[in-house]
Order: structure tokens, then C-alpha cells, then sequence
């Protein structure tokens, strides 16, 4: 096989290397090689974990350091990203409202709250930025939403005309949303969500039945926060007539998905494809002939358009080959390779224990792309 340039796209190896990190490792392996060939690094992210810094190295943009109010009112030490086009800011709610900043014993779907997200957006605003790309992934909140336009001035009133905490088991409190001080700003900007579940509001299929478990709600809380979720919709619908309540996605994050259509205007797409158009990528593969992917753990779940399918995808339709290089491969990971990936390969050359290989990933990485590299030219 003659191979003349090569593209390079993982994504992050969770809890271990940046996708940059990645990239760097896999480049370093083939130049050992052949220190003429054309190489460029292009780490991408499919708006969950990594997105963030993905993106700002990538573009050659900047991190920003931001303390807000974490999913339980505790203040932290949170960051988003500005891109290098000083226009476009990336936000990660997992940074301010996920699930990983709690102990399993601070875990309440009833008592969290989008707050410290809409404090980031803000932030960015005050930024001057005017676009917007939002990673919605690992979210401990249940909330619709109603944090995150509370840090951006509105008020959310009950029956006294009194104030409403944010929060899951609050938002059948409230009867009156008040955007009378609500950011002017958001009317002049775009914001995109990057998304990779379909679920809506409500429902057996809903925020609080599929994903209340795992942020500490029982059976009882599930079925009272769908029950606030349908009522929050309704206060919606009735005072700014938006529809969110059967559309795919706005259940995504505890409703805040449907919360950012209905108050920024949001469109909800692929992660992977928002990641991948704002990076201009279908240009970075104009004279390519191979394209390596990867990630932590490449399986069944990588086919559902998670980032080495979306960059296998558009690389398949230039005839361009694609090899994944991964951590490890999981059950279900052969049938990524109908949707372009041509061959898969983990970094594991032996027994190991996670932690060492995790402690090790960049050599393992640099020497399994040696390897296959010399496979693949001779």
C-alpha cells in the first residue's frame, strides 16, 4: 500500500491521554519509520468527555477559568473553551453540572441543578462570543434546564410571586417563568448541542425513567420528576409556545437539552458531526490516504456515530482506508466495520493490568502504530 499523507483523528483515551496526546503518540510511532512522510493531526471528539480540549488544541484556542456553582451549589473551579477563531466558545456542562463532580452520597436528580452551566454561558457572553457549542454528556441533573436560564436572569416565580430554587423536584412550584432580566444577548448568538441520545421529555423513554437512576433517584423521584417534566413543558409550551416535550433529544441532560431549544434557540445535533464540520473536516481530507482512528475502548456503542465511525463515515466516501488504533476492543466492536473502518487493533500487546496500561498508554500507542504502519508499506 503506497501512502503518501496520513491523517490522524483519535479522540481521547478517558483517563488517560488527550486526543492530542493520542495523536502525537501514534505520529511519533510512524516517523520511526519514515521520518518524510506527510502526517497531520486532527484529534476530534464527539461532544462528551474530551470535546473541550479537543477543540481549543486543535484550533490553537484557550482555556478559561470560571469558578461557578456545581450541580449541588458548592462552589468550584470550572473552565470552558474559547476557539481559536476568538468567536466560538465550547462548553461542557459536565465541567460545572456533571455527575463525576459528586460523591456517590451527594448523587440527588431531586436536588441538582444546570446552574453552574448557565454561569459558564454567561461568562462566555461576557466574552464577547457569539457562537456557541455545547457538550450536554454526564449531566447529574434533572432539572429541564431551569438552572441554566436562572444564571442567565430569569426568574422562576410560584403562586406568591415568590422566587424558585432551580431543581427537579422545584419545577411543580413554579408558575410563572419572568425573562424581564433575562440575557438580551441570547438573541443575537447561535448555539449548538452537542448530542448523541434521541430521548424525549417524558415518558417511559424520558429523561427521569432512563438516565434518573444513575443520578441517585428511586422509583418514587423517578416517577415525581417525570411528573415535574411534563408540568415544566406545559408552563413552557403555555407561556412561550415551544413545543419540547415529544422532540428527540430535549430529554437528553435531565431535560436541559429541550431547556436550550426552548430558551437559546439551540439546535440539537450528532456530537461527532458539530465536532467535525466546525473543524472543517471533510477539507483536512482532501489528499489523504490513510486515516487512523481511535479511542479508549472501541465496541459496540462506537457504531451509534460516536467520533472514529463519523470520521470513518466521511473518509469512506473519498475511498480513503480506515484503521482504528484503540486502548482496547470490546464486545460488538466488528461491526463499526460496516460503517468504514477497515481494520481494528488494540495498543494491549500482552496481559496487563488497566492501571498499567493506562500509565503506559503513550508508548503502547506510539509502538502499536509502528508496528501496523511497517505492516501496512510492506
Amino acid at each position: 500500500m503506497k501512502i503518501n499523507k496520513i491523517l490522524i483523528s483519535p479522540q481521547e483515551y478517558k483517563e488517560s491521554l488527550t486526543g492530542i496526546e493520542v495523536a502525537k503518540a501514534m505520529k511519533q510511532g510512524i516517523l520511526e519509520v519514515n521520518k518524510n512522510i506527510e502526517i497531520e493531526l486532527a484529534p476530534v471528539a464527539d461532544g462528551g468527555d474530551g470535546t473541550l480540549r479537543t477543540m481549543v488544541d486543535v484550533t490553537n484556542g484557550k482555556i478559561i477559568s470560571k469558578e461557578v456553582e456545581n450541580p449541588i451549589g458548592n462552589i468550584i473551579n470550572s473552565e470552558w473553551g474559547k476557539l481559536g477563531d476568538n468567536k466560538t466558545a465550547v462548553i461542557e456542562m459536565a465541567k460545572a453540572s456533571g455527575l463525576a463532580l459528586l460523591k456517590d452520597d451527594q448523587k440527588s436528580a431531586i436536588n441538582t441543578s444546570t446552574f453552574g452551566t448557565g454561569q459558564l454561558f454567561k461568562d462566555a457572553l461576557d466574552s464577547g462570543i457569539k457562537n456557541f457549542i455545547v457538550g450536554i454528556g454526564g449531566s447529574a441533573t434533572n432539572d429541564g434546564g431551569a438552572g441554566f436560564i436562572s444564571a442567565l436572569g430569569a426568574k422562576l416565580l410560584d403562586d406568591n410571586n415568590s422566587e424558585v430554587k432551580p431543581s427537579g423536584a422545584n419545577l411543580n412550584k413554579i408558575s410563572k417563568i419572568d425573562l424581564s432580566d433575562f440575557d438580551k444577548r441570547i438573541k443575537d448568538i447561535t448555539v449548538n448541542v452537542a448530542c448523541d441520545v434521541n430521548n424525549p421529555m417524558c415518558g417511559e423513554n424520558g429523561a427521569s425513567a432512563i438516565f434518573g437512576p444513575q443520578k441517585g433517584a428511586s422509583k418514587s423521584d423517578i416517577k415525581m420528576l417525570d411528573s415535574n417534566l411534563l408540568y415544566w413543558s406545559e408552563i413552557i409550551k403555555a407561556q412561550f409556545s415551544k413545543d419540547i416535550l415529544n422532540v428527540p433529544g430535549s430529554g437528553a441532560a435531565g431535560g436541559l437539552g429541550g431547556g436550550l431549544m426552548a430558551f437559546v434557540n439551540a439546535q440539537l445535533s450528532s456530537g461527532a458531526d458539530i465536532i467535525l464540520n466546525s473543524l472543517n473536516y471533510d477539507n483536512k481530507l482532501k489528499g489523504v490516504d490513510l486515516v487512523i482512528v481511535g479511542e479508549g475502548q472501541t465496541d459496540k456503542s462506537t457504531q451509534f456515530n460516536k467520533s472514529p465511525v463519523a470520521v470513518a463515515e466521511r473518509a469512506k466516501k473519498l475511498g480513503i482506508p480506515v484503521v482504528c488504533i484503540s486502548g482496547s476492543l470490546g464486545d460488538g466492536y466488528l461491526e463499526s466495520s460496516v460503517k468504514g473502518i477497515d481494520a481494528f487493533f488494540s495498543i494491549v500487546n500482552k496481559p496487563m493490568s488497566l492501571d498499567i496500561a493506562l500509565n503506559n498508554a503513550y508508548d503502547l500507542i506510539s509502538k502499536s502504530t509502528k508496528e501496523i504502519y511497517k505492516t501496512l508499506i510492506f
